[in-house]
């Protein structure tokens, strides 16, 4: 029996060095590290916990609030005796909010921009006209135009074949240069090398970050050094209530497998 933590990497390789393994446990309900379809040929079970969308959206704010009042550069300033009050903050009153996905935690995310008087938009792929209605918020007719019109980009999508990349090179190039990206959800929708271009060459303003390719970020990392970057590593859903449910969870999915009726299984 393993207990991991979302997303720790678990590969087919790694199941086949583990021969006695029958039961996995993972915090979440998705885990694009685990290779479902090997443990189910290796005879594994696995198992996963439910989570709340709640910390990652506070943790979403947290990055756009924190990049609007540019806070990394603020802080540090004022830890080690910098220039006081070096920049100036940006009013999210009449900014767009643009959200890539629109679902369990985007919704959220985009029923608090109002309350800053924020613009709020969306796209994805299989966005209806029905759920844009539902939750409130514009659709933009395509990618272009939302990164193009929007002042922040938050990112709410599941990472899959359609959505690996879709922030390119070519579509950082369509932001503005006051605008910033946000992604709480998987590094790979972003291609990486370039959103590090465009935040050292200034054509977007910032970009705060949760997720990355590497984890934890080597310590060479241009990410931790780039001063319009807000970083963290890894928190969207460390928060003592979310984690409460993932252990107490994890120890009812390891007791209904002893008694031979595994809840919450998860299969490719």
């Amino acid at each position: 029996m393993v207990v991991m933590r979302e997303r720790t990497p678990f590969p087919a390789s790694l199941l086949a060095r583990l021969p006695r393994l029958r039961l996995l446990v993972t915090s979440g309900v998705r885990n694009a590290s685990i290779d479902l379809a090997a443990a189910a040929a290796h005879g594994v079970t696995v198992c996963g916990t439910t989570s709340s969308s709640t910390p990652p959206v506070e943790l979403t704010w947290a990055l756009i609030l924190g990049l609007a009042r540019n806070l990394t550069i603020e802080g540090a300033a004022l830890r080690t005796g910098g220039p006081w009050q070096s920049t100036i903050g940006t009013d999210l009153s009449g900014r767009r909010l643009g959200l890539l996905g629109l679902g369990k935690i985007g919704s959220k995310v985009a029923a608090v921009g109002p309350a800053f008087g924020m613009d709020v938009a969306a796209w994805s792929e299989h966005l209806t006209e029905e759920r844009r209605e539902q939750v409130g918020v514009q659709l933009a007719p395509s990618t272009e135009e939302f990164l193009a019109s929007s002042d922040f980009v938050s990112i709410h999508l599941v990472l899959g074949d359609r959505t690996r990349g879709l922030v390119s090179a070519s579509g950082l190039a369509l932001m503005r240069p006051s605008a910033h990206l946000v992604n709480t959800a998987r590094a790979a929708i972003v291609d990486r090398t370039a959103l590090i271009a465009a935040l050292s060459e200034h054509r977007i303003a910032g970009a705060g970050l949760d997720v990355f390719d590497t984890e934890p970020l080597p310590a060479d990392d241009p990410l931790r050094t780039l001063p319009n970057v807000l970083a963290t590593p890894r928190l969207g859903y460390v928060t003592d209530a979310n984690y409460r449910t993932y252990f107490t969870e994890a120890v009812a999915d390891v007791t209904a497998y002893l008694d031979g009726t595994p809840i919450r299984t998860l299969t490719a």
